[in-house]
């Protein structure tokens, strides 16, 4: 069974904004009085603030403060971080040998639908997508499937076992798999290696974007 679509993450995937997100977290969490190592809440990226939040503070911290510090922790990134997001190199040459095989592209992000806004700019892919789905378009983020469900009902009916994800973190992988398709790893987003992102399913790893170009015409083989 040959490759149909492609489903990509942003953060960490397409572009170096993980180590960002890490910052604002430990700003946010110090704002409100909760500490915890760069590591700690290294391990947790790539989840959504829904089930980023469980992982750092008791039900009751998180009913009396939760989403002021989401919010707080929302407002800083857009403010002091999201303009020093970079994009990894050759994502639109990636996108554009892609799109010549007629293949969809969807973006699928545990992001806000703002930073998924400015990303596609930055990145200058708007015309090369077929749609995006961010936590915003979901009822939970990664690891559960709901965004990459959410994504493949934007892909006319090719199957989740002909589309395949492509992202840096073990929930990337996870939430790819419970939705049913094939997943690929990238260690560019600094938060995984190779090592845990095959054992959360991947069956091939890229370094970045740039060595998923070189080796893109072996993407469509891997959901054979």
């Amino acid at each position: 069974m040959s490759i149909k679509a492609f489903i990509f993450d942003l953060d960490g995937t397409l572009v170096d904004s993980n180590e960002l997100h890490v910052a604002a977290w430990e700003r946010a969490f110090r704002h409100f009085g909760k500490r915890f190592s760069d590591q700690q809440l290294r391990r947790q990226i790539g989840k959504g603030s829904d089930q980023y939040l469980p992982e750092f503070l008791s039900p009751d911290e998180i009913e009396r403060f939760g989403k002021d510090l989401d919010a707080y922790r929302s407002e800083i990134f857009q403010r002091d971080y999201l303009p020093q997001v970079r994009p990894f190199s050759k994502v639109r040459e990636l996108f554009e040998s892609i799109c010549r095989t007629d293949s969809p592209i969807v973006l699928a992000t545990s992001g806000k639908k703002s930073e998924t806004s400015y990303y596609t700019k930055l990145l200058n892919i708007d015309d090369l997508i077929t749609g995006q789905t961010t936590a915003d378009d979901a009822p939970k983020s990664k690891p559960h499937p709901d965004i990459f469900e959410s994504a493949l009902a934007q892909l006319d009916d090719i199957p989740p076992n002909e589309s395949l994800v492509i992202g840096d973190t073990r929930f990337d992988m996870r939430a790819g798999r419970a939705a049913g398709c094939p997943v690929a790893g990238m260690l560019c987003g600094g938060v995984s290696s190779e090592a845990s992102l095959r054992a959360a399913g991947a069956i091939a790893v890229y370094r970045d974007p740039a060595d998923l170009l070189a080796h893109s015409e072996e993407l469509f083989l891997l959901g054979s």
